[in-house]
C-alpha cells in the first residue's frame, strides 16, 4: 500500500491541551505545521476556506474550535459569496434552533445578535446566508450550529495571502473559482498549499478521452504545481462530525505535505490517515456520488429491498475496481476508508436523499442542482446531459 497509516489515541489534559498518545499538543501541532511553512514570530499561518457548502462550513469550523483560540499563530476565516437570500420559512426554522439550543440562544444574546433573527422569524428582516455563517449557521445545514466564523465575501481579500486553501467548493464551481484566484497570486512569491475535499469528476474528450479531478483543475486554473494540491475524503457525514461522532479520513498527496497535514487535522473523534494515493481516492470520491444516487433510486423502486441494494452495490464497487486499475499502475485495493466512504455515501448522503426523491416523482431534474436545505448535488448536471 501507497503512503502509511497510524493508529492514534487522545486525551484531555487539565490544563486544557488535547495530548495525543504521540505526545503532540494542539499548540504542538499548529508549531510544526508553522515550521515547515517557515513562518516567523508574528506571522500567523493563514488558512482559507472557498465555499461554505455543509462540508466546508464544518472543516473550517472544526479548525476554529480546535485553534482559534491561538490567533498568534493562526488566522482562519471562510470565503462565501455574499447576497444569498434566507427565506423566511429557513429563517423560522432556524429561529425554533436557535431557541432549542441554551448555549447557542445564550451566545446569540451576548453578541447583540438575537434580535435580527426575532425580526427575520417576523419577517421584519431578510437575512443573507453570508451574514448568518458569521453566527454559525449554514444554510445548508440549520439544525446543526456551528461555531461563530470569520467570513470575507471578497475573494480577492480572502486568499491573496493564504498559506492553505480549503477548496469547499462543489466540483461544478471549481475550475471557475479557482481561475479567479489564479489572478490575485501572480504576483506570489511563495507557493501557497491547497486541501481540496471537492467530491466530483468531469470527462474530457480531446486530445484524448479522460477524467478530470478537482485537484486537476486546480492545478490548471492557478499553476499551483501538482505536489502542493492535496485531497481529503472519508466516510464523512458533515453534521454527524461536527456533533463529534466518530469518523475518519485520508489525505492523499505529496509527502512533503501530507503528513504535517495529517496531524495538524486530526482531532478525537476525527482520525485523519495519510496515503500517496492521490487518484484512485480522488475519483472514487467523485463517483460515488454518482452511485449514491442510483442507490437512492433503488431503494426507493424496490420498496427498500435488501437484496437489490446489495446487488447494486457490489456492481458499484465491481466498477470502481475496473476503473482504478484504468487509471493507476498500481492503485490502492478498494478497503477500508475508500471503501466506507462510498458505503455511507449510499446508505445517507443528499445524493442517496435526491435518488430517493426522483424515483418516488417528489422532484425533477428541471428543479436545478441546487436544492433548498441540502446544497449542490454535484452530479446533476451529468444526468441532465445524458437524460
Amino acid at each position: 500500500m501507497v503512503g502509511s497509516e497510524e493508529v492514534v489515541t487522545s486525551h484531555a489534559y487539565p490544563n486544557g491541551l488535547i495530548q495525543s498518545t504521540n505526545g503532540s499538543s494542539v499548540e504542538e501541532k499548529i508549531d510544526e505545521l508553522r515550521r515547515i511553512f517557515g513562518k516567523a514570530d508574528g506571522d500567523p499561518l493563514r488558512i482559507v476556506g472557498v465555499g461554505a457548502g455543509a462540508w466546508g462550513s464544518v472543516f473550517v469550523a472544526m479548525l476554529q474550535d480546535a485553534y482559534g483560540n491561538l490567533r498568534e499563530k493562526v488566522q482562519i476565516r471562510i470565503w462565501r459569496r455574499a447576497g444569498r437570500d434566507v427565506d423566511k420559512a429557513t429563517a423560522e426554522h432556524l429561529f425554533e434552533v436557535i431557541n432549542s439550543r441554551e448555549d447557542v440562544l445564550r451566545r446569540l444574546i451576548r453578541r447583540c445578535a438575537y434580535l435580527k433573527y426575532v425580526e427575520a422569524r417576523l419577517g421584519d428582516r431578510t437575512l443573507h446566508a453570508d451574514e448568518i455563517l458569521k453566527d454559525g449557521f449554514c444554510s445548508n445545514m440549520i439544525d446543526t450550529p456551528l461555531c461563530p466564523l470569520k467570513v470575507v465575501t471578497n475573494l480577492q481579500e480572502a486568499v491573496w495571502d493564504a498559506d492553505i486553501v480549503i477548496n469547499g467548493l462543489p466540483s461544478t464551481e471549481t475550475r471557475d473559482v479557482f481561475q479567479e484566484i489564479s489572478r490575485y497570486w501572480k504576483e506570489r512569491i511563495t507557493v501557497p498549499v491547497i486541501l481540496s475535499l471537492a467530491k466530483g469528476i468531469e470527462a474530457e474528450l480531446g486530445p484524448e478521452p479522460r477524467i478530470v479531478t478537482p485537484t486537476q483543475m486546480i492545478n490548471k486554473a492557478t499553476g499551483v504545481p501538482v505536489e502542493n494540491i492535496l485531497y481529503l475524503g472519508g466516510p464523512n457525514i458533515a453534521s454527524e462530525i461536527y456533533n463529534r461522532e466518530y469518523a475518519n479520513a485520508r489525505i492523499c498527496g505529496a509527502e512533503k505535505w501530507r503528513k504535517a497535514l495529517a496531524r495538524f487535522l486530526r482531532q478525537p473523534h476525527f482520525i485523519v490517515w495519510d496515503n500517496g494515493d492521490l487518484v484512485t481516492h480522488e475519483v472514487m470520491g467523485g463517483l460515488k456520488n454518482v452511485y449514491a444516487i442510483g442507490a437512492g433510486m433503488v431503494a426507493a423502486l424496490t420498496n427498500e429491498s435488501a437484496t437489490s441494494k446489495s446487488v447494486y452495490f457490489a456492481h458499484c464497487t465491481s466498477e470502481m475496481i475496473f476503473i482504478t486499475h484504468l487509471l493507476a499502475e498500481g492503485p490502492e485495493k478498494l478497503a477500508g476508508p475508500l471503501l466506507a466512504d462510498t458505503y455511507v455515501t449510499l446508505l445517507k448522503g443528499r445524493n442517496a436523499w435526491y435518488g430517493q426523491k426522483l424515483a418516488k416523482g417528489e422532484i425533477n431534474l428541471e428543479m436545478g442542482d441546487s436544492i433548498k436545505g441540502k446544497g449542490m448535488i454535484q452530479v446533476h448536471s451529468r444526468i441532465l446531459s445524458t437524460h
